[in-house]
């Protein structure tokens, strides 16, 4: 087809062609077209179909705020639904596809709707599909699923990359239209660090739609002037196709770059969007305005546009939205989009003003204008031949952002809109259009008075040049009230003034209640064009001013964002960051298993050749571990230093048990409470020196357990002198344990370890292989002689290699998270499955530990009636009575014979592993009262395993109870 509809004039390179598709026909356009002003060059209109009703729209705007124009972009893995025409840059081999309709966009089955509209006004999902209640999940949800909706996700991985980022200025401007141009220009001439952000692929906001001269040039040309001088600056960084979505605390700003959206795909190994995260010492909202419509009946169909947007596709773009054109306005700028149609020579037939009492009462054609109804200010009516009409109700100030702290905007009647009041997030100033001032000069003006403001320069203003100051001249006309049928005021959501007055009419006058009754300003375009509108017209029906009606909650993000640039690189293997501990090649060289432990890349079991199944190598490294010495990276054990003159009287008020106490280099075994009297973490903590401790705690507290610390710290006891340092990533830690675990150290360790000299729970700082520093503790989990030697964490590879090398006469086995399960059950250790959040210390038969000769956190609630029942839960071993037979974690105790109901539930399993030295399935549980339950035989119910299983009950000490070997 040829561009029927493109003009003379434009900011578009007429040199080269470019080829898209719509709905599979094909088009052209130019490089600077967007989809939207592409397809109008060709004489389209329908672009696509409301969101309830169905009905035909085309583009209503020319920016970001379009409600109507959304389309799919793409196929396959990179369709992108719900994607504004308006703003979607046109590049060679574009696929776009109309979207919500079926089968076609010209024909849809689901207009339908509109023919029963009657039967969907306002509120009706509430008041029709309240009953019978079963049917809502079965029947009216997948209906209404159905039947409304918007474009439809590919179910293909998206091949795209998308990152995040950081970037910090002194200066945030948001909008590079003449006050952003004029703020940026006079910070980075001023030396500060700047950065310019704008939606749009070329800056220089309606400049770039207008025909305005500055100084005596173009505006546009003016406006490439001023980005040209900007770029040349090393202290700014200018951020086109970049919007600003949330004015977060303390400065930050998101923002979304859209650096492959207008390629057909991003360059290869390139993010197609990055999120920004923008630290700001101060900003500029030089965000413009949004002109808003004027309802009457019929007022959305295709071909109907507000006036800016056609002013501004006649200027920018070269293209006529119609062969015949009107304009209907309230105010002097719809009379500008007259006058620059004409000059372009589109044949302008009639400007309708408002003010002069004349008002169009309707339109007509179904697929798109055709034309209008005119009522003169005697009340007669004509009929006008068209295929396009400009709408100017006004324009409203873009606030979004000045709001996102929850600002309330102050009503001014000078331009009949809301402005910026002087509430909104600190550090933030407004200029230009997005502060009300609607004129070039003034947008110039405050713009560089609101870079002076924000970085406090002094000495004399830059000047400013010529420009347009025309003072708005406006007189409100919300909706024309003499037609009967409807008229629309969210045009996505198909809103109508009937609608709201029904809300009215229900007393749905709380602008919050309005919101979500009608659904207004609740689509992807936020209301941009149509809540002053719905606001007027509730503030109408219910006498009062539109200040006192009031608004609606300004959220984040300002326009939509996919979900992939909010998820950024965290997907797939990068769902989530990565840990490794410093064995990890060593144990990825032996083929090693490895399991997601938090954040942490654990090493699971090590197979070796000629083991076909995952517990013959964990059977054979606790048998290698007991019968010799294995060695165990435990790096991932949260490590705290502490340090101070009340250190110890600290630690004494955070741990159940007392560690003030405790002697220079012995370590203790620790039990630490929640304030509710549940065990938070338990771990064991060394004193190094007089006034120095380590902790350690679980792998899956670390970091809760060190801000825990930190909250008591600094605000429960601020006097006291302690400080807190995490050092889990400063120090690589092994546990050594078996029989010869002292003698394979003893080749590693520069010091004496003997019994007499490193006893049982000792501790301290040792040298090793010759004077590397390190840290010596002699405790176990595994219930064997035990060591944990620590280096700094650089060392961490060089000193597992090294054991295994000096100590390879006593044929040491590195062992894995499931051996050292498997050790510490039989020992009757507690972990993760006992520490479940829901534990006392009595339940793990600890409730010695919790000391009450001292205060300490969740001592006193620990005591309370239900915590402390002789009855209650208590840490038992259980094993099958066959030694064949499968036990599960979280199986239930059941007595012989009793029904398998919750009534007669005594416990559950806690941790199951498979013990070779027991030759069976052996597991921790709490049971009830089950420090007397040992010995008796009970059932371990699964129902969803399909278990039920007699058990003996016993003591968790499977394995040398006496604790002879571990004091070995």
């Amino acid at each position: 087809m040829t561009q029927s509809n493109r003009i003379s004039g434009g900011q578009i390179d007429r040199g080269q062609t470019l080829r898209f598709t719509f709905d599979g026909q094909g088009f052209t356009g130019h490089p600077g077209d967007t989809l939207a002003s592409a397809l109008l060059a060709n004489g389209v209109r329908l672009m696509g179909r409301s969101f309830k009703y169905h009905r035909p729209r085309g583009p209503l705007t020319a920016g970001s705020e379009e409600p109507n124009a959304l389309v799919e972009l793409r196929s396959g893995a990179r369709r992108e639904p719900n994607t504004r025409a308006t703003v979607a840059e046109l590049f060679d081999g574009l696929e776009a596809t109309s979207q919500n309709r079926w089968p076609s966009l010209r024909f849809d089955a689901m207009a339908v709707n509109d023919r029963l509209s009657s039967f969907f006004a306002a509120g009706f999902y509430y008041k029709t599909f309240m009953w019978p209640r079963s049917f809502w999940e079965k029947l009216y949800e997948p209906i209404i699923r159905r039947a409304a909706g918007l474009g439809s996700v590919s179910r293909e991985e998206d091949p795209d990359l998308y990152d995040k980022g950081f970037l910090h200025c002194d200066l945030l401007v948001i909008g590079a239209g003449p006050a952003g141009l004029m703020a940026a220009l006079t910070a980075g001439r001023a030396g500060a660090r700047v950065i310019l952000a704008d939606e749009d692929f070329r800056m220089g906001g309606r400049l770039n739609a207008e025909t305005f001269t500055i100084g005596q040039v173009a505006g546009a040309d003016w406006a490439a002037g001023v980005v040209t001088e900007l770029a040349t600056m090393p202290n700014v960084r200018l951020m086109p196709r970049t919007t600003v979505i949330g004015a977060f605390d303390h400065g930050i700003h998101g923002a979304v770059e859209r650096l492959g959206d207008h390629l057909a795909e991003p360059a290869a190994g390139k993010p197609r969007q990055i999120l920004w995260r923008i630290y700001a010492r101060r900003s500029v909202l030089a965000g413009g305005a949004t002109e808003r419509p004027i309802a009457f009946e019929n007022n959305d169909r295709p071909g109907i546009m507000l006036a800016g947007a056609m002013r501004a596709y006649a200027n920018r773009w070269a293209v006529t939205a119609g062969q015949r054109v009107a304009v209907f306005t309230n105010n002097d700028d719809g009379l500008r989009t007259a006058a620059d149609l004409r000059a372009k020579g589109v044949d302008l037939v009639e400007v309708i003003d408002s003010r002069k009492g004349d008002m169009i009462v309707d339109s007509r054609g179904r697929l798109g204008l055709k034309s209008v109804t005119v009522q003169d200010s005697k009340g007669q009516r004509r009929d006008i031949t068209v295929d396009a009409l400009a709408v100017s109700g006004g324009w409203n100030p873009n606030v979004n952002l000045y709001s996102h702290h929850r600002a309330r905007p102050v009503w001014d009647d000078t331009i009949v809109a809301f402005v910026p009041g002087a509430d909104g997030p600190p550090g933030l100033t407004v200029a230009g259009a997005a502060a009300g001032v609607l004129s070039t000069h003034g947008a110039l003006r405050t713009g560089r008075d609101a870079a002076i403001a924000a970085l406090g320069l002094t000495g004399a203003a830059p000047d400013l040049p010529e420009a347009e100051d025309a003072t708005p001249r406006i007189t409100p006309l919300w909706h024309v009230p003499q037609g009967k049928g409807r008229a629309w005021i969210d045009q996505q959501n198909d809103v109508t003034v009937k609608d709201v007055k029904l809300a009215a009419q229900e007393n749905f006058i709380s602008v919050e209640h309005l919101k979500r009754y009608t659904t207004l300003g609740m689509a992807t375009d936020q209301g941009k064009t149509g809540n002053v509108l719905g606001l007027a017209v509730m503030a109408e029906l219910t006498g009062r001013s539109i200040p006192q009606t009031g608004t609606t909650i300004y959220r984040p993000p300002y326009t939509p964002v996919a979900m992939g640039t909010l998820a950024g690189r965290s997907r797939g293997a990068e769902f989530k960051p990565v840990r490794m501990t410093p064995s990890h090649h060593w144990a990825r060289e032996q083929c090693a298993v490895f399991v997601e432990v938090g954040n942490w890349l654990r090493t699971q079991w090590v197979p070796k050749d000629g083991e076909t199944e995952w517990r013959q190598s964990v059977d054979r490294e606790v048998l290698a571990t007991r019968r010799s010495v294995g060695i165990c990276d435990v790096t991932t054990l949260g490590k705290i230093d502490i340090q101070g003159t009340d250190a110890g009287a600290f630690l004494d008020r955070v741990y159940a048990n007392t560690f003030s106490t405790l002697k220079v280099g012995k370590c203790r075994y620790g039990l630490m409470l929640r304030e509710d009297g549940l065990v938070y973490d338990d771990g064991t903590t060394a004193r190094l020196a007089e006034h120095e401790y380590v902790m350690t705690t679980t792998t899956a507290n670390a970091v809760g357990v060190f801000r825990h610390l930190e909250f008591c710290r600094q605000c429960l006891w601020p006097d006291m002198d302690v400080q807190l340092i995490s050092t889990t990533e400063a120090w690589a830690q092994f546990s050594v344990a078996g029989p010869n675990a002292r003698n394979l150290l003893e080749k590693i360790v520069d010091q004496d370890i003997s019994d007499a000299a490193f006893p049982y729970m000792g501790a301290g700082n040792v040298t090793v292989c010759g004077g590397l520093r390190a840290r010596l503790f002699r405790i176990s989990f595994s219930g064997e002689l035990a060591f944990e030697i620590a280096v700094p964490t650089r060392y961490g590879d060089a000193l597992l290699r090294e054991m295994l090398a000096r100590g390879a006469e006593y044929d040491p086995v590195v062992y894995g998270t499931e051996a050292l399960g498997v050790m510490r059950v039989e020992k009757g250790h507690v972990a993760g499955g006992e520490l479940n959040g829901q534990s006392t210390a009595l339940n793990m038969g600890l409730g010695k530990m919790v000391s009450q000769k001292k205060d300490s956190i969740g001592r006193v609630l620990s005591t309370r009636e239900g915590l402390t029942d002789p009855e209650g839960y208590r840490l038992v071993g259980v094993r099958p009575v066959d030694p064949a037979a499968r036990l599960t974690a979280g199986s239930h105790f059941l007595d012989i014979g009793a029904a398998a109901v919750a009534a007669n539930d005594a416990g559950w399993l806690t941790s199951k592993v498979y013990s070779p030295h027991i030759g069976s399935d052996i597991a921790l549980g709490y049971l009830k009262a089950g420090a007397g339950r040992i010995g008796q035989r009970m059932r371990a119910v699964n129902l969803l395993a399909g278990q039920d299983t007699e058990v003996e009950i016993v003591s968790p000490h499977f394995f040398d109870p006496e604790g002879e070997r571990l004091r070995g």
